[in-house]
């Protein structure tokens, strides 16, 4: 008997897709998110007041497997590739060096100095 995917195709294209998009660890995001949020809450063991959005919820989609993903994480998931390419295709002439730019692709979990 052959058991059906619980994953769908549409799905599971999203899930590669994000993953090449978001190309920090979970860890080197968190850590990112901790500097960028203010005050003493943002180093406890489970960070979250004053961690930018939708950085943390990037965080907890990296947490996840596939098949426990929510609808509400697949529509983060799909906002962040798109966010993440419009970024890339608008990269600044300075590239890199451009702080804005880069931290805003480093809040949704790009480094554009990480390359695979």
């Amino acid at each position: 008997m052959v058991r059906e995917s619980r994953i769908e195709p549409e799905v599971e294209e999203l899930w590669d897709e994000f993953h090449s998009c978001v190309n920090v660890t979970s860890e080197q995001l968190r850590t990112w998110l901790m500097v960028q949020g203010s005050g003493p809450e943002a180093f406890e063991p489970e960070p979250h007041l004053g961690l930018p959005e939708p950085g943390r919820h990037i965080l907890a989609i990296l947490g996840k497997r596939k098949v426990d993903l929510t609808p509400e994480d697949i529509q983060v998931m799909r906002e962040t590739v798109v966010e993440i390419q419009d970024l890339i295709e608008t990269r600044p002439e300075e590239g890199s060096r451009n702080e804005q730019w880069r931290h805003s692709l480093m809040n949704l979990g790009h480094d554009p100095l990480n390359e695979r």
